[in-house]
């Protein structure tokens, strides 16, 4: 009987990456970098302040950050917040989803109830249970960023049609179009914000996604993005390959590099295509990513990521082996 492979990606950060995942590919192998990939914090520094916070904000600022990554959702009184989990329970010390409190109620509740740090005994603390920091609206957070900082808001609750209209009303009323883009993992809120012309859209992560796996799989470069597209994803991700057959199925897990000179180039055959590599924690990453040409990474650290592209010096050489 003809067997069908079909391939699905696990959505799970790569936990043990193989040695050789963040060296640059052949392909990339001796070039000369002059330029290096701008840092985005986040969820505005999840790795050095609770994530999507004011405080986040003011030290991803103070570590020169290039750009605000921050995830919305819709209140019980329709205002966009900076919140990302389904409930509060997973980083607050409150309970329930978003969409069940207001926008004052949600002022109140410590969203750095969670946060941890280990102390130099090697002890987990939560420095911020004794000085709570609230969770901030839309609107709070975009006066608190430069108008000259870029910043990208994460879509992160369904349905997309009223929280794609409230987040246009912010923006609109701040003025902020022209320096924020839109993302989501949610095809509906391209969608939804195509009602907008003023919107600046990363493309759907299922476009993204398709065409990484094509180009790996190689079946060649299939529909190139247009001319001034924004894509982001993992640069490694945890991939299943799901083998289907008349008596069930098999499962392979690969810890698989989604970016590498083949993806870059399928992706840039127009002009203007704007990359972001995803989950970019380490020196090794950070220098493959600007090896391979990447705009931007995304990094939950802007404190270390800053360092470490502070720490590289230009022209940066590829490797050669």
């Amino acid at each position: 009987m003809p067997r069908s492979i079909c391939v699905g990606l696990v959505f799970a950060f790569c936990s043990a990456l193989l040695s050789g995942c963040a060296a640059p590919s052949a392909a990339s192998r001796g070039a000369v970098v002059t330029s290096l990939p701008e840092i985005v914090a986040h969820r505005a520094g999840t790795g050095d302040a609770p994530e999507n916070t004011l405080e986040a904000i003011r030290l991803a600022l103070g570590h020169h950050a290039d750009a605000m990554w921050l995830s919305v959702q819709l209140t019980k009184d329709g205002v966009p917040v900076l919140y990302r989990p389904a409930d509060l329970s997973a980083l607050t010390n409150a309970s329930g989803p978003v969409s069940a409190h207001t926008a004052a109620e949600l002022a109140h509740v410590n969203a750095g109830w969670s946060f941890s740090q280990t102390g130099a005994d090697g002890v987990q603390v939560y420095p911020y249970r004794d000085r709570p920091v609230g969770i901030p609206t839309l609107r709070e957070a975009l006066r608190a960023i430069p108008v000259t900082m870029p910043v990208i808001l994460d879509m992160k609750a369904l349905p997309a049609e009223p929280q794609a209209q409230a987040v246009a009303r912010v923006l609109s009323e701040e003025n902020a179009w022209s320096r924020v883009r839109l993302y989501s993992t949610e095809a509906e809120y391209q969608r939804s914000f195509a009602a907008y012309p003023q919107a600046q859209l990363f493309e759907s992560r299922d476009a993204t996604r398709t065409r990484l796996v094509r180009v790996l799989l190689n079946e060649g470069c299939v529909d190139a993005p247009a001319e001034h597209a924004r894509a982001a994803f993992e640069l490694h991700r945890t991939v299943t390959v799901v083998e289907a057959f008349t008596l069930g199925e098999g499962r392979s897990e690969v810890n698989a590099t989604l970016w590498t000179p083949a993806t870059v180039a399928c992706f840039r055959q127009r002009p203007d295509v704007h990359l972001v590599a995803i989950a970019v924690n380490n020196a090794d990453d950070y220098r493959a990513a600007a090896c391979l040409g990447m705009d931007a990474v995304l990094a939950d650290s802007p404190a270390k990521m800053t360092a470490i592209r502070a720490g590289i010096r230009l022209p940066l050489r590829c490797a050669t082996d």
